[in-house]
């Protein structure tokens, strides 16, 4: 998954963000004060869902002109920063949250009711009814509330606003997104579409719900699969009419389209994907500036003209992507060795504290780096290319902005890591190096590729290795040891991504057990060193390349 990182654009750097309003007003400082609310594990459709959706939907209706509400997601949510946010914001920004009992609907509509207008039903016999409530509760500013909740909402003094009970059974999808198009879209932000898909059945993960409601955006949860036209159709619609670089905020379906059609499609409009759909707690954190005294550090190893000299070795540069949220930034074993970390470049708008947090405790020998593929995720054979400089543009001032000098790119619009192709055509790789003139080198690919280059010391390098959550350790270590032993000229550069939730500790433990020594460098060294001497051919994907349209 990808985080996408997915992907904004910021106002205060670009002018074409400026233009289209993306980045939602700051307050001056932190919030002295904040309620909390911790919600529970049970995230099922005949659990937890509709306490949950209610205080998801009153965060945002009282997130709308300054933050005061801030949910505590169970510690097995996929976002694990979640709750070491909490103690950052209290210590680096001065807030005190106070907090209430988990799930406690009543007690956040007796505090934060008067910033509704009135409810919106959902109908709990329809799972789409409940993305329609979102948008609507947006629209109308009102809370989402299912059947048995309609005494609450009123007890607090809501009167109804929508009723969907009974409106959608029956009903596919594209004709209930439909209804809400005729009926919401006309009233709701062209800057933002939001995808609550991700978790499908009886399972769901609004998380980013609470963002959507505060901007008045447009939910569903649409499939850009051709083997269901009429949403496609309809989701074209909708993509076709945003505002250009504007986002699509969340995650495709699991039950629906796959990730390559999604982003695939997102693309082909010049969007910005930023994901996932249970991202929490953006209506809060978009409003919260860094600090005054702080400002965004990388851990450069090398100046941008040092030039380096390799010796006859294996160097290895591990890199993880998917976003620091979501993987191994927590977990023991940081700063054992030199490691990359992929950067969701646009959370200086959409949650300035988490970056202000990442930047904050880094080790010496944790590097950031931008991506994916622009200023989100992004897939840049997908893109048209009269869209693609402005894209880039943006891309250039975050990067700039975030103290970052390598570009990762990946693209699944023709193939993944396990069918059709994921290089990059020369046209493309042209492209790049026009458009980042500054950075010190490319890195592509998420599985494995094959797309080298180098220009003017500065290299293009693909993955030759992809360490996937499940595989052992002793098998990864065979792995990487046949790689070592297919590449028999030196130096050879190996580069290693790791997925997610891999441990430091694990990839440290997986290199130890080679045969022949390596050295482990940080990855603007590794740069440096393959620039100095090319040991590997360039390529580019070919017109006779396989490729596959539905990764």
């Amino acid at each position: 998954m990808k985080l996408f990182s997915a992907c904004l654009l910021i106002v205060a750097l670009t002018g074409a963000a400026s233009a289209a309003g993306i980045e939602p007003k700051k307050v001056d400082r932190a919030p002295s004060h904040a309620t909390l609310i911790p919600l529970s594990e049970n995230w099922r459709m005949d659990g937890d869902i509709p306490t949950h959706a209610l205080i998801l939907s009153l965060q945002g209706l009282a997130n709308r002109e300054s933050p005061q509400v801030y949910l505590e997601y169970p510690k097995s949510w996929q976002w694990e920063i979640v709750r070491p946010l909490i103690g950052f914001l209290e210590r680096r920004h001065g807030v005190r949250f106070d907090r209430l009992p988990e799930n406690d609907a009543a007690g956040a509509l007796q505090r934060f009711s008067r910033f509704a207008k009135g409810y919106v039903v959902w109908d709990r016999e329809v799972r789409s009814s409940l993305l329609v409530a979102f948008t609507a509760a947006g629209v109308l500013d009102g809370v989402v509330v299912s059947e048995e909740l309609i005494p609450l909402a009123e007890k607090h003094g809501l009167k109804k606003l929508e009723d969907l009970r009974g409106r959608f059974r029956g009903q596919p999808d594209h004709q209930i997104y439909r209804w809400a198009k005729d009926t919401y879209w006309s009233r709701c932000s062209r800057d933002y579409y939001v995808v609550l898909g991700g978790h499908a059945g009886m399972e769901m993960q609004p998380g980013v719900a609470d963002f959507a409601i505060k901007t008045r955006a447009f939910c569903a949860d649409l499939s850009a699969n051709p083997a269901h036209p009429e949403e496609l159709a309809l989701l074209n619609e909708l993509l076709a009419k945003q505002n250009p670089g504007s986002v699509v905020l969340g995650w495709h379906s699991y039950a629906k389209d796959t990730e390559g059609q999604h982003t695939t499609l997102v693309g082909n409009y010049g969007l910005i994907m930023e994901g996932l759909h249970n991202v929490p707690n953006v209506s809060f954190t978009c409003q919260i500036p860094l600090t005054p005294d702080f400002k965004f550090r990388n851990n450069h190893s090398v100046e941008k003209e040092t030039r380096l000299k390799p010796e006859k070795k294996v160097y290895v540069a591990a890199l993880a992507t998917d976003s620091m949220g979501i993987g191994a930034w927590t977990k023991p074993g940081r700063g054992k060795i030199p490691y990359g970390w992929q950067v969701l470049m646009n959370w200086v708008w959409m949650n300035p504290p988490a970056l202000q947090f990442f930047y904050e405790d880094k080790t010496p020998n944790d590097y950031f780096i931008g991506g994916l593929s622009g200023p989100g995720y992004m897939y840049p054979k997908s893109i048209p290319a009269d869209k693609f400089p402005r894209l880039m543009s943006s891309a250039r001032d975050l990067m700039d902005r975030l103290d970052l000098r390598v570009m990762e790119i990946m693209d699944y619009s023709e193939g993944n890591r396990h069918v059709g192709n994921t290089d990059l055509p020369k046209e493309i790789v042209d492209r790049y190096y026009q458009e980042f003139p500054n950075v010190i080198g490319f890195i592509n690919g998420y599985g494995s590729a094959r797309t080298f280059d180098l220009r003017d010391t500065r290299p293009f390098l693909s993955y030759d290795y992809y360490l996937d959550v499940e595989r052992p350790e002793e098998e990864a270590a065979a792995d990487v040891e046949e790689l070592i032993q297919l590449n028999p000229q030196r130096p050879y550069f190996l580069l290693m991504h790791i997925r997610e939730t891999n441990t430091v500790e694990k990839v440290a433990s997986i290199l130890d057990r080679l045969s022949e020594p390596v050295e482990v460098v940080p990855l603007d060294v590794f740069l440096k060193l393959a620039a100095a001497e090319k040991t590997y051919r360039t390529n580019y994907q070919k017109p006779s390349d396989p490729v596959d349209l539905n990764p």
